[in-house]
């Protein structure tokens, strides 16, 4: 695929946050950043649509806190439709990683990701999804 090149203008503020969220996220240099953002954008827009999409739901989660626990078994007993399994691994004495492989309409899979991350003491929720179909 060949690249084409085309400016693009922005307010220095608006710059500057580019400018941190290459750095952040080590990426090369500024267009791969943007390619990025713009890529994310296109498969966020097909969610949209609602297709059926497979994944994995990763939460991370300090261990000590036992309510976190049960809240997660809460919500997930509102998806059973679409989670295929779900695996808890003890990363340390602390932190608890949280895996559900789900299966189903993208809205819904995102709705339980957002439930899950909502938990309060949840460190780090990602929803990883591909077309199934």
């Amino acid at each position: 695929m060949s690249l084409k090149r085309f400016g693009v203008s922005l307010e220095d503020d608006l710059l500057d946050v580019l400018d941190t969220y290459v750095q952040n996220n080590g990426f090369a240099n500024r267009s791969q950043a943007i390619r990025f953002l713009v890529e994310k954008n296109v498969a966020e827009q097909k969610w949209l649509c609602n297709h059926i999409v497979a994944g994995t739901i990763i939460i991370m989660y300090d261990q000590a806190k036992k309510e976190i626990a049960s809240k997660i078994t809460s919500v997930q007993q509102d998806y059973t439709d679409v989670i295929l399994s779900s695996s808890q691994y003890y990363i340390n004495q602390n932190f608890c990683m949280h895996i559900a492989t789900v299966m189903g309409s993208a809205f819904r899979l995102t709705e339980l990701s957002d439930r899950l991350s909502a938990i309060k003491g949840i460190k780090h929720g990602k929803l990883v999804m591909s077309r199934a179909n």
